[in-house]
């Protein structure tokens, strides 16, 4: 449906599923962040698991995970994965209010200001550079060379952090997480596309459903040791900035999503995008690293 200035329903819809998700995921972070913080120093293995299930604040984090799960899968429904995926961004934002509404945070004049201008190039971003979806059409072979590659890059870092300071093994899993997150977006819109064709059942003999299970399982495990480690300012950063970025060329290589304008519009996508990144991570770097409300930033 055609609105004005050539805004249509979908984008409206798609923005505001993207902003829903990203909320959530603030929710989620935090939460899980806390209540594995709580278990520093109580061990490892299942001892661990076994500790966290025991904290309500960690289920609330999953219960934050499943709902930002469903608003995703809405949100790419109604829009292409160049656009829904720079929108969690605004999740550093959203949990910046967090800090200031639960935990009274006093929060310096960078991180302000850093959170102005990542909202000002969101903005331009989706007004100016978003890209268009493609044909939907994807190819088999596309999808192995992509399922394949991924999971070679994920198993590597998952690797590359067993050894090492909290910091690099945050940081290798924090990377592994925001490339299983780009690949899991790309999945749901292809798992949203097969439940339309084959309806819900019929998406059970399709492999989509399954692919999306195995990336979503590998990414929530990724995600947990990342926030387990710790310090969230090396996490945060590779998951948020990370995945937007990845998403977005996943988008084009897979679903052929493109810009229209030609080359001024892309090379006003491609500076947009390392303008939120940079100042993403000026927000990070300069946002407190406990949730106490005298904290200052790591």
């Amino acid at each position: 449906m055609a609105m004005a200035n050539g805004i249509t329903l979908n984008f409206i819809l798609a923005i505001f599923f993207g902003l829903l998700t990203a909320g959530v995921n603030a929710v989620a972070v935090i939460t899980q962040h806390i209540a594995s913080n709580r278990l520093q120093g109580s061990g490892r293995g299942a001892r661990v698991v076994i500790d966290l299930i025991k904290q309500p604040l960690w289920w609330i984090g999953w219960i934050a995970l499943f709902g930002s799960l469903l608003f995703q899968a809405l949100a790419l429904n109604f829009g292409p994965v160049g656009l829904v995926q720079p929108l969690l961004i605004s999740e550093l934002m959203l949990a910046l209010l967090i800090r200031r509404l639960w935990f009274h945070q006093n929060l310096q004049k960078t991180t302000v200001a850093s959170s102005f201008f990542v909202t000002i190039f969101l903005v331009m971003f989706i007004v100016l550079a978003t890209p268009s979806s493609g044909d939907g059409k994807t190819t088999s072979s596309t999808w192995l060379y992509l399922l394949l590659s991924c999971s070679i890059v994920i198993a590597a870092l998952v690797l590359g952090g067993q050894r090492g300071s909290a910091r690099r093994r945050a940081g290798f899993f924090g990377t592994a997480t925001a490339i299983s997150w780009a690949l899991n977006a790309v999945l749901i819109k292809e798992l949203t596309n097969s439940v339309g064709l084959h309806g819900y059942l019929g998406s059970l003999t399709h492999w989509p459903v399954y692919a999306f299970i195995v990336c979503g399982a590998v990414g929530l495990y990724c995600e947990q040791v990342a926030l387990y480690i710790g310090p969230l300012s090396v996490s945060q950063p590779c998951i948020v900035i990370i995945d937007p970025l990845v998403s977005v060329v996943f988008g084009v290589v897979v679903f052929g999503e493109h810009w229209h304008g030609g080359t001024t519009r892309l090379i006003s996508g491609i500076v947009l995008l390392i303008a939120i990144s940079i100042s993403s991570w000026f927000l990070i770097e300069s946002t407190p690293e406990t949730m106490s409300p005298t904290s200052s930033a790591a």
